[in-house]
């Protein structure tokens, strides 16, 4: 086919229809406003949240520290060497997503998804500066005049305040909130924080002001990952082709009812479509531009309020029920609990709970030891073997600590750090939040009859507190 419109010359894909959604009142537009304010909120306001972590430490409650390699979220900390938090908050985000899927298939995108959230932001500011709906598509075709200018100019310089905004408030979740916003603002921070706003701000700017259903319809993968993993359970927004057909206008389809005859509760009236931010006709079946959101619900109740007809045309429905009304049958209510969103709550509580009970038991200390590789060992003039080993010890408090090192597995071995002076070749001070690298020699005596690979383990204890931790390695000889 593509072929056949090659040759004769038209275009081989459809050309991009622009989009102008209609404001619509109702129960899930006040919905998706309430959770557009309160994500606004915690986004921008939330760097400026203090958390006192005691001295040496930031106090900024949620902090990507670049500087101590660290991230802060309120009373925890997350270390470079505990990066498998990271990857259990990532599983748990995958999760989540995936009974959200179950239970009401695009959810997210609908209401949560920050395409989503600052395209509806942007879309508000263009209702507001060029009129709703009909108004915009009149300008559109109209020659440009002085007002329109006008408003134009308004329009996209408010989108670039959001959009510069969005990328501000990026920023200040790696540095100190209120001191990089003063430097910000006297041209004293550093290039990269410029380069990353302007970053920010120009992709915020597209996405959500030009781009727009583009996202979600091609650029994401979600739509196309989520069909393979919904049922014939979970809730869509759904046209009851039951209730709805044949299509008609109210004095029709009221004519046909006094008549006897079947009639639609559909007026054809386009609402549902007209306030679509994708464009999508619900009435069409399921669709992958479809992001469920809600908004085509609340214009078709608001139509069958006027017109005297039972809301509900358009709703939240499974597959099942669509299938039972197409044969006659009634509809079943939703099944919450069934074997897929059993296994996701399962996962999420298991994955949530693993991650809390190892933050709970965490130790603020640590070790790690590896052994040098050239030479493995090193046979002495006076006949004892000596091994060496890099050891990094992790001091993860605020205050500068005292520690011990000591060898289990082969009491007869003498250990000693290197540069230590005599009297303390086991102890080292390390400074608060840092970590400390160490050259370990630990020396067996002649006449030790050992075999090739010794199992040892290095233990480092804090002489104040007693809290220890250890690390399993090898004596290598002959």
């Amino acid at each position: 086919m593509k072929g056949e419109a090659a040759q004769e010359g038209g275009p081989l894909y459809e050309s991009r229809k622009q989009i102008y959604p209609q404001s619509v009142s109702g129960k899930f537009r006040k919905i998706k406003w309430g959770l557009l304010t309160f994500g606004m909120m915690v986004y921008y306001f939330l760097p400026f949240v203090r958390w006192n972590r005691g001295p040496n430490e930031p106090h900024q409650a949620v902090l990507v520290d670049m500087v101590r390699e660290k991230f802060y979220f309120f009373g925890i900390e997350i270390w470079p060497q505990e990066v498998y938090y990271i990857t259990g908050l990532l599983i748990l985000a995958a999760f989540t997503l995936f009974l959200m899927n179950a239970v009401a298939g695009r959810i997210w995108c609908g209401y949560l998804c920050p395409q989503t959230v600052w395209t509806d932001l942007f879309l508000l500011v263009e209702r507001w500066t060029q009129g709703d709906r009909r108004e915009r598509m009149k300008k559109a075709k109209q020659p440009w005049t002085l007002e329109t200018v006008v408003e134009v100019i308004l329009k996209h310089s408010l989108w670039l305040m959001i959009a510069w905004w969005t990328g501000g408030a990026w920023v200040l979740y790696f540095a100190d909130a209120p001191t990089l916003v003063k430097q910000l603002l006297t041209f004293q921070a550093s290039p990269t924080a410029y380069i990353w706003i302007g970053i920010l701000t120009f992709t915020t700017y597209t996405l959500a002001g030009f781009a727009r259903e583009q996202v979600c319809i091609y650029m994401c993968p979600w739509p196309r990952i989520q069909a393979a993993l919904t049922d014939e359970w979970a809730l869509n927004v759904t046209y009851r082709v039951d209730r709805g057909e044949p299509r008609g206008s109210v004095k029709k389809n009221n004519l046909l009812r006094a008549a006897g005859k079947k009639a639609g509760d559909c007026i054809d009236c386009g609402q549902c479509v007209a306030v679509c931010p994708t464009g999508v006709d619900i009435r069409g079946g399921l669709d992958m531009g479809c992001i469920q959101c809600g908004l085509c619900i609340d214009a078709c109740d608001n139509v069958m309020k006027k017109i005297g007809r039972p809301t509900g045309l358009i709703g939240y429905d499974t597959d099942q029920n669509v299938r039972r009304r197409e044969e006659g049958l009634p509809p079943l209510k939703a099944k919450w609990i069934r074997p897929r969103t059993v296994i996701y709550v399962v996962l999420i509580i298991g994955v949530a709970g693993l991650m809390g009970f190892t933050l709970a038991t965490r130790r603020s200390l640590g070790v790690d030891v590896m052994h040098d590789r050239n030479p493995i060992y090193v046979a002495l003039s006076d006949g004892s073997l000596r091994n060496a080993y890099s050891v990094r010890l992790l001091n993860k408090k605020g205050v500068e600590r005292d520690f011990k090192l000591s060898v289990v597995g082969l009491p007869q071995a003498k250990l000693r750090i290197e540069g230590q002076p005599p009297g303390k070749e086991t102890d080292i001070d390390v400074p608060p939040d840092q970590t400390l690298e160490l050259r370990v020699l630990l020396t067996a005596p002649p006449g030790l009859e050992l075999p090739q690979n010794t199992p040892i383990r290095m233990v480092v204890t804090d002489l104040k507190t007693g809290e220890s931790a250890s690390r399993a390695d090898f004596f290598k000889g002959p």
